[in-house]
């Protein structure tokens, strides 16, 4: 009877809980701590299944001082790695002989190490982006103050080159407030109204001189009605804005814009629109869809460098797309250009 007020017990437990007895083996685990660690732990050593030497040895020494301990487990669920903090504290009167248990307890902290982990990635990639830069205007001072100090034509040079570097840490500094400004709006839906035609119209004719300076012909064909939907136009500008210049930038000679209504969206369960912006460039690797989307990630550092790009557009877009309820879809093959696909709620 005790056996089964102990596992009923566990059981009511929201985390993976598991007891470890003076025989130094499970005897109770909850449904959690079995879909963790193995449906057939029970019975068996701890040390055959928690072979990690800081969970084994905090066990040891619970069984050993009856005193509570901590330590950090780390697994894989098949998708990713998973951290868990382990909580270990002493129960008497229970298990062999009543000699008493030691009580396991784990608290998945995966998706604050990602957290942390980002930030750090984040900091180091801003000193990174904002070091190359000024290391670079920080010697053509110096080069203007001593050789090229009475060199008028590489004065010049230096300048123009100066100036270059300037404005790509002002877009750089833009784009993080830009980004900082978007994830703190994240959770805060749009609530007014916008005709979806008006604004993709309105967009084009803004990129339209970047669009004639790299030759390439933009394609547009509106629907007749207007389509409205609920969501922030400065947002949605800047969404399509960089969509349209990135395809322009890196794509081909012609970047077509369509509109198409849904009755229904399997993603979003509801009706929806979808706005696709297509080129016919060179294409991306499928190996670098999946991180198109992160922070200062570029399928091609170098070209993205030489055209001003900063790597954070697309995770501005990202946010903007979460932030309307909608979704963002990518699609490209090498040689075949890429597809940018933006669906957005009717409702």
């Amino acid at each position: 009877m005790k056996q089964e007020v102990i596992a009923d017990f566990l059981d009511a437990f929201p985390l993976p809980s598991v007891l470890v007895d003076q025989t130094e083996r499970f005897i109770a685990a909850n449904q959690s701590a079995q879909d963790l660690l193995g449906q057939q732990i029970l019975g068996r050593h701890f040390a055959t299944i928690l072979r990690q030497p800081s969970v084994t040895g905090a066990i040891e020494k619970c069984l050993e001082d009856r005193g509570s301990r901590c330590a950090k487990h780390l697994s894989n669920d098949g998708a990713q790695d998973t951290s868990f903090d382990v909580t270990l504290r002493y129960v008497g009167g229970i298990g062999a002989v009543e000699g008493g248990a030691v009580l396991i307890t784990f608290t998945d902290v995966s998706e604050r190490e990602q957290a942390g982990q980002m930030r750090r990635d984040f900091v180091a990639n801003v000193s990174h982006e904002l070091r190359t830069p000024l290391t670079a205007l920080m010697g053509f001072i110096e080069t203007l103050r001593g050789a090229a100090r009475d060199d008028p034509a590489a004065r010049d040079r230096f300048l123009t080159i100066m100036e270059g570097e300037a404005s790509r840490m002002n877009r750089l500094v833009g784009d993080l407030l830009s980004l900082n400004r978007v994830e703190s709006k994240e959770r805060i839906r749009p609530r007014e109204q916008l005709d979806l035609v008006g604004h993709l119209t309105s967009t084009l004719r803004t990129v339209q001189p970047l669009a004639d300076a790299g030759e390439t012909r933009l394609i547009f064909t509106p629907p007749d009605d207007p389509v409205m939907i609920t969501g922030d136009a400065d947002q949605l500008l800047q969404v399509f804005i960089n969509l349209i210049e990135n395809a322009i930038k890196y794509g081909g000679d012609r970047v077509e814009v369509t509109l198409e209504l849904l009755e229904r969206d399997p993603s979003l369960r509801c009706a929806a629109v979808r706005v696709r912006v297509m080129d016919n460039g060179a294409g991306i690797d499928p190996i670098h869809l999946p991180r198109l989307t992160e922070r200062f990630y570029r399928a091609d550092n170098h070209r993205s460098r030489e055209l001003g790009g900063t790597g954070l557009g697309l995770a501005i877009v990202k946010h903007i797309v979460n932030r309307h309820r909608g979704r963002l879809r990518v699609e490209s093959e090498p040689g075949t250009g890429s597809c940018f696909s933006v669906i957005l709620p009717l409702t």
